[in-house]
């Protein structure tokens, strides 16, 4: 089992910043490929972007590529997704999740793939 716990989320003027953290307990970190979803009310949940275990692969959505980054610190057991450039369209509850890989440098695009899921954290960015 892993645990994730996101936090790192708030209200933002667009054109802002935020960095969500992604806190994972339980088994090794090292071990998953890690992703960050995202949903808005009424709408399905999205893939974001996503970072293989060796962290030398990320994927992002067309939407975010130039303006988020993720990344991970196996150290810390911590994956994180710096959001720049925020626009409203971007307003959502964000989540962080995490599965086994089939290799070291996969990146796990499909959500139903996803093992483990935190909580969420809201972002709201404000027009």
């Amino acid at each position: 089992q892993v645990q994730l716990v996101e936090s790192g989320g708030g209200l933002v003027q667009a054109g802002g910043s935020l960095r969500l953290s992604c806190a994972a307990s339980g088994r090794t970190f090292a071990w998953y490929a890690m992703g960050w979803f995202r949903q808005a009310p009424g709408k399905e949940r999205e893939f974001v972007a996503g970072i293989s275990r060796s962290t030398t692969a990320t994927s992002y959505d067309d939407s975010v590529k130039g303006r988020f980054t993720i990344s991970r610190d196996n150290a810390k057991n911590t994956v994180y997704l710096q959001m720049n450039s925020l626009k409203p369209e971007d307003t959502a509850a964000y989540y962080c999740a995490a599965r086994l890989p089939r290799s070291l440098v996969e990146v796990v695009l499909n959500f139903s793939e996803y093992e483990y899921w935190g909580q969420g954290t809201q972002v709201t960015v404000s027009s």
